[in-house]
């Protein structure tokens, strides 16, 4: 029973792909086993950027003295549906002499990126989404062309304002960008991988029954956790980093003039990539899926492949 509990959704996957076997070309089932594992990511992460956006309001709301969203649903729960539908038939204004085409790729683009980044983290055991090599290399590959689109925002849209909002958060993004490339190298330089399974069977195992070896606990690890960390929180655009919006201005740096669905979708990348920065962290430095102790490992006898040479065994 323990063996198949944490792979409850992998043998459901295929339990659904059992039904195309010997019944469509192997290439078809490759797709619609990859329209499967992006569908899941959308659904589940879409529902968290929903429930996370609510909770993110109401602290926000009890900090401040005030009750934040409590109207809509039970607890103001179904806030998020309000919001969606609010942006969905909000009139789209789009500047006269704008970008048209670059002022439309720009939120487009930059939650594709988002997106994308998601697929590489490892969220069980055998659950990563697209299993690739260098796959930390692709994270901040992909993570890297958010400064682009928010320079096609900023471009796009014809307005200075929205062209130095635009200047600030590239200036801000590129500056923590290295650190936190930085702070990665010392895990891939023990681990010898840039594969985010190998990192996490990296720090699978435990010192006297209890004690995980996730490299937040050695000094170096918990030294690039920190400045990773600190680097997240700027890349996530998060306080108090939040700077390129310009709240004190009245002005929403690169996205003052997105309006409706389009700056919703600016608002969604952002979570997402909190999400994301999220996952790498967890899979850097915190063991990934593996429990903080061992006897709430879901296969008590699973040992990793991997043996690591960083002084653990």
């Amino acid at each position: 029973m323990s063996d198949s509990l944490d792979q409850i959704f992998i043998h459901a996957k295929q339990w659904l792909l059992s039904f195309m076997s010997g019944r469509a070309p192997d290439w078809l089932v490759q797709i619609i086993s990859s329209l499967i594992n992006i569908l899941t990511l959308l659904g589940v992460f879409l529902t968290l950027f929903a429930l996370i956006s609510v909770l993110e309001r109401k602290i926000l709301g009890r900090m401040q003295n005030r009750y934040g969203p409590n109207r809509v649903g039970p607890f103001g729960l179904f806030q998020p549906v309000a919001d969606g539908i609010k942006m969905l038939i909000k009139e789209d204004i789009v500047p006269a002499r704008a970008d048209k085409i670059v002022h439309f790729l720009a939120p487009v683009l930059i939650a594709a990126a988002a997106i994308l980044t998601l697929g590489v983290i490892p969220y069980g055991r055998n659950m990563t989404p697209f299993t690739i090599d260098g796959g930390i290399l692709f994270f901040f590959a992909v993570g890297s062309a958010t400064e682009l689109m928010v320079f096609m925002a900023g471009w796009g849209s014809n307005n200075k304002y929205s062209m130095l909002g635009a200047m600030r958060a590239i200036a801000q993004m590129i500056s923590y960008e290295l650190p936190l490339i930085i702070t990665v190298l010392p895990v891939v330089m023990i681990v010898g991988s840039l594969n985010p399974d190998k990192i996490v069977g990296a720090q699978a195992t435990y010192s006297l029954g209890f004690l995980p070896h996730w490299f937040v606990f050695t000094p170096w690890g918990a030294t690039a956790f920190i400045l990773f960390f600190v680097s997240g929180l700027v890349e996530s655009n998060r306080t108090p980093f939040d700077v390129p919006e310009g709240e004190s201005e009245i002005v929403a740096g690169h996205m003052t003039e997105y309006s409706g669905f389009k700056y919703a979708t600016f608002f969604m990348a952002e979570y997402i990539g909190m999400f994301a920065i999220s996952g790498l962290g967890i899979t850097l430095f915190l063991g990934g899926w593996h429990a903080p102790v061992h006897f709430l490992e879901f296969i008590p006898s699973y040992v990793n492949s991997f043996h690591p040479t960083f002084g653990f065994s």
